[in-house]
């Protein structure tokens, strides 16, 4: 299939794709005799598991490393498994941020509620700190 028809048929534009190819994630279509690119089912695949790496917040270069560690039809399961726990991993500390964060906001809130109803203007300096609001629940 050439190059527009692969895009609509995994939803991206050609230039997505000639991205992909410059950067060493796609292999580059065959060239026919008329200059097009033609593109095989395993292109379409290639690209369908980029979009859904991305989608899973994996990075384009964690990505190049799989595929340079891959065998010809068969990606390293080993290494997509340590990757697959290393973005699960990621994600926990990112969720552990985010409550921390989310704490915060809820002290400085009740700070901003108890401060304006007696009459006073926000004083930062009497906000007490993520970890303090933490150990008060």
């Amino acid at each position: 299939m050439r190059i527009g028809e692969l895009a609509a048929a995994v939803g991206i534009r050609a230039s997505a794709i000639r991205f992909y190819e410059a950067s060493g994630l796609l292999p580059e279509g065959r060239r026919g005799a008329n200059g097009y690119r033609d593109y095989d089912d395993a292109a379409l695949k290639r690209l369908q598991m980029i979009q859904l790496a991305q989608r899973l917040g994996f990075s384009l270069e964690t990505l190049r490393g799989l595929f340079a560690a891959a065998r010809p039809g068969a990606l390293p399961k080993e290494e997509i498994l340590r990757e697959l726990q290393r973005r699960r991993d990621e994600i926990a500390a990112l969720r552990e941020q985010l409550d921390a964060q989310e704490r915060e906001l809820l002290g400085l809130m009740a700070a901003c509620e108890t401060q304006w109803t007696s009459g006073a203007c926000l004083d930062l300096t009497r906000v007490a700190p993520a970890e303090a609001v933490q150990r008060s629940r």
